[in-house]
């Protein structure tokens, strides 16, 4: 086999070993995918400041993530679908996350339940909630999260309907896969993707599972289902509801503007994602390293500011530390290599990124990621 030198690789990988489905899920955003190739390129396009002759033996990766001690500043972000892009996936994320010292955040639209991931790992993992207008569902996601003991609970808010990603609809992906004329072929050549699934503890939203009173839905059916039972309506009073609900530390994925981030932070969120949903939502909007620094000045120290969007190096991650960000998120990054090697390729994917951070921190001269900022940047970068 190749050897596999970055995230690029992984993702060559897996599109030949899942079916195309479930790759184009991954790999896709809404629309014309403005906002997705965005996020890629504003940060591929700031430079560092290359410092020689530092001595920066003593190296130190660890941080502080929502009052979590972390080996790295970064966390596997809460993604959809996980247990069908490899059986048992968001488990085997889960154990490769404990492995790697990070945080891992289980989705609502998960395959795997809280409970799976509770009796897979010992490290307290984070729990990511969508709002539903059924406030007894929500208040029931809430406690299961407490019950298993969850110190961190994640609300998307940039979901109010389901953006449109065309791949799925001409792909007709469906929850659990269904066999048609069109991707037959498909998943019959892919046997041990199957063989996984076939194998795995679930295969259709765990989580929502009692809720719907059915044993499968289509992924169609659960963008349909998602905007009648979504909360269009929600709003800040109810992020006050979510905060008088959860006795934990409260962060808001989502925010992509200055005011909506003093808005967070006077509700009494801990932290903050700035995110645009990795380009799967409102195409147009801007790339999430753009809007960053911003967001960083204006609310930084009143609560954390985390980042996700368009990460797929250790480099990406120094450069949104250095623009405000006290951790990082990754998706795809992750789901590449779950996709590619199931647990062991996620393995790769976050000792790629931490090996990657360590030869930046070497030749930027710098010797403690929690100190990290705009200097490490070229000046023109610095004023990005």
């Amino acid at each position: 086999m190749t050897p596999i030198t970055n995230i690029a690789d992984l993702r060559a990988l897996a599109q030949r070993r899942v079916p195309r489905m479930l790759f184009d899920y991954i790999d896709s955003g809404s629309y014309d995918e403005i906002t997705l190739q965005a996020n890629s390129r504003e940060l591929q396009a700031l430079r560092f400041r290359q410092r020689v002759l530092v001595d920066t033996t003593g190296r130190s990766l660890t941080s502080e993530l929502v009052g979590d001690e972390v080996a790295m500043p970064l966390a596997i972000a809460p993604t959809g679908l996980t247990g069908l892009v490899r059986g048992d996936g968001e488990i085997l994320a889960a154990r490769a996350a404990e492995a790697a010292g990070i945080p891992y955040c289980l989705s609502t639209m998960s395959i795997a339940t809280i409970e799976d991931i509770r009796a897979a790992i010992s490290r307290p993992f984070w729990f990511q909630l969508y709002v539903l207008r059924d406030r007894g569902f929500s208040q029931a996601m809430i406690e299961r999260a407490q019950a298993a003991r969850c110190p961190v609970l994640v609300v998307t808010v940039d979901l109010p309907m389901r953006g449109q990603r065309h791949s799925d609809i001409k792909n007709g992906l469906t929850v659990p896969p269904r066999l048609t004329l069109r991707n037959l072929w498909d998943i019959a050549t892919k046997p041990a993707w199957s063989l996984g699934v076939l194998r795995a503890k679930r295969r259709t939203f765990g989580n929502i599972e009692d809720y719907l009173k059915k044993g499968r839905v289509s992924l169609m059916g659960a963008g349909e289902w998602s905007t009648q039972h979504f909360d269009q309506t929600l709003n800040w009073r109810d992020m006050e509801w979510v905060r008088s609900a959860w006795p934990g530390k409260l962060v808001i994925k989502g925010i992509l503007d200055v005011e909506d981030a003093k808005t967070a932070a006077s509700v009494g969120a801990d932290a903050i994602i700035v995110s645009n949903h990795g380009g799967r939502q409102l195409d147009g909007a801007p790339a999430s390293i753009t809007v960053l620094p911003q967001i960083a000045q204006a609310v930084g120290d009143r609560l954390e500011v985390l980042f996700d969007g368009g990460i797929r190096s250790g480099q990406d991650v120094m450069k949104a530390l250095a623009l405000g960000a006290r951790g990082c998120l990754i998706g795809r990054a992750y789901l590449y290599g779950l996709a590619a090697m199931g647990e062991k390729g996620c393995a790769i994917a976050l000792d790629l990124i931490r090996r990657e951070i360590e030869i930046t921190m070497m030749l930027t001269g710098v010797t403690d990621l929690r100190k990290v900022g705009p200097d490490v940047l070229h000046r023109e970068a610095q004023a990005h």
